[in-house]
This record gives structure tokens, sequence and C-alpha cells, in this order.
């Protein structure tokens, strides 16, 4: 038997969420909160903010994550004390995430490339040394993570090969690490020589957690809705189709108006719910 088109929900802040409320209900969609990515929201005191959230979310009980800080922040740091304001900062998010009940939180690979798409971050080409300084970052946080029950999905980001991003996953042996997948990120990587984004879901198989759904053009980063770019959606869904697990869907758009039409775009082909 075929398996049902899967639900998709959105990556919104939470002051969208009145918008989009009843939507995100409906089936009880995935939903991941921008908030924790703003510094100025991690030193304050946040917990009035998720207490406003819990009220505006009553009733829902999806799958629910944040986006974790990334601004001015690597996970591949050579210098301790950049290290250590960067565990920092994930740790900070991490909390938010726990007392909200986030089940994701979303960060950024590390791996911008200077090269051809293939040859960076290869293991003849220093990974063992990059990965023993991302777990030099990632290694105290991954205890936490699994204390608060919050996987920590790693974006492809300026990616051209899926095979050091997966590298990191494998490393922590853990099932609180896995893989996320933007779309609009991996468009842009496949004009330079990276795979498109079905092939992305299907290198990484039972490791991917969690997808950015986003259309684009090639150009530029664009977050537009799906149908407004030249991504094959076709081919995306049916990659997602053949995997076991059912990644976290989330539609993540610059202009957040846009989500329904977006969402609706992908219903009306049979793709998505």
């Amino acid at each position: 038997m075929a398996k049902p088109p899967p639900l998709i929900g959105a990556a919104i802040p939470s002051r969208a969420i009145p918008e989009h409320r009843e939507w995100l209900l409906s089936g009880q969609r995935d939903l991941e909160l921008q908030d924790p990515v703003q510094p100025e929201v991690l030193d304050g005191d946040w917990r009035p903010l998720v207490r406003q959230i819990r009220d505006q979310l009553d009733g829902y009980t999806g799958r629910l994550g944040i986006h974790g800080p990334f601004m001015s922040l690597t996970i591949l740091g050579y210098d301790p004390k950049i290290r250590a304001v960067v565990a920092e900062r994930i740790r900070q998010a991490l909390a938010f995430g726990a007392e909200l009940g986030a089940g994701h939180m979303v960060i950024h690979s590390p791996f911008i490339f200077f090269g051809s798409p293939f040859l960076p971050h290869a293991p003849s080409a220093g990974q063992q040394e990059q990965l023993k300084l991302i777990a030099a970052t990632l290694e105290p946080i991954i205890p936490l993570a699994e204390q608060a029950r919050c996987t920590l999905v790693i974006e492809n980001i300026q990616d051209t090969n899926p095979g050091p991003l997966l590298a990191v996953v494998r490393s922590f042996g853990s099932e609180y690490v896995r893989m996320s997948l933007d779309t609009g990120h991996a468009f842009i990587t496949q004009r330079i020589g990276g795979p498109t984004p079905d092939q992305w879901v299907r290198e990484a198989g039972p490791l991917l957690g969690h997808l950015h759904l986003q259309d684009s053009d090639g150009h530029l980063d664009r977050h537009w809705a799906p149908g407004d770019g030249a991504i094959n959606w076709y081919a995306l869904f049916e990659a997602l189709g053949e995997l076991e697990q059912s990644p976290r869907l989330v539609l993540e758009l610059r202009d957040h108006t846009r989500i329904r039409r977006g969402a609706e775009y992908l219903v009306s082909r049979g793709l998505a719910r």
C-alpha cells in the first residue's frame, strides 16, 4: 500500500502564530519557531515568551522545534575561545527549546567550500581534524540534547557535497544528531556541481530528520514559496516517499504570508497534505 502524502508545516517566528494557528492545528502540523536565532532573545528573560507561546499553541500536539542561533557562529572553530562562545549560544537555545518542549533544533553546517565540489573536507583533505574540532564544540552539548529529548539537525548551507555533513552526523553515533536538508540551498549548489535536492534525500537516507522547504531560481537564497522557483518538487517528494522514517517538513519562507499558498501548491499536485 502506498504511503499517504506527508503533512507539511511551517517555520515562523512566534509573532506569526496567530496568523497560522488554525492551519497548524489542522492535522497537528510540524512547527519550527525561529525566535532563538536572535541573540537578544537568548540574552534576555525568554521565559515569559515561552509561556506566551504555550498559551498561543494551546491544543497543539504536533512535532515542535526551534531554529538555533547561527549568525556569526560556526561549529568548526579552531580557536578555543570561539568554540566556547558557540557552545554557550547553543546551550542557551537548547534551554529555550527544553522549556518549550521542542523536539528538534536546527544548527548550521560549517562547511564552506573553496575548490571542486567533491574534494574539500574529504578524508584526504583534513576531514579527521575538522571532525575533532566540531566534536570539541558539540560533544558537551549532546548529553544536554539527549536529556531534553531534542534532536540537533545540522542543515546544509554552502555544502556542495553531502559526504562531509553526513560524516559529522555519523561521528557522534547519537540518535539525537541528524541531518537537515534545505531544498533551496541544495538547488543553488546544484548549479556549481552539487547533487539535486532529491539526491540529497537519498544520500542521507535514515540520517535525514528534517527539511526546510523553500523554492529558488538558483541564483540567490530566495526562500520563495514552492512553485515560484525551479525546484523539481515531484522528484523531491518521490525520494521522501522512499524513506522509512518521516522527517519533519516545514516551509521556511522569507514572506510568512505566503506559507498557505506554498502549501496549497504542493497539496494541489498530490505531493503533500
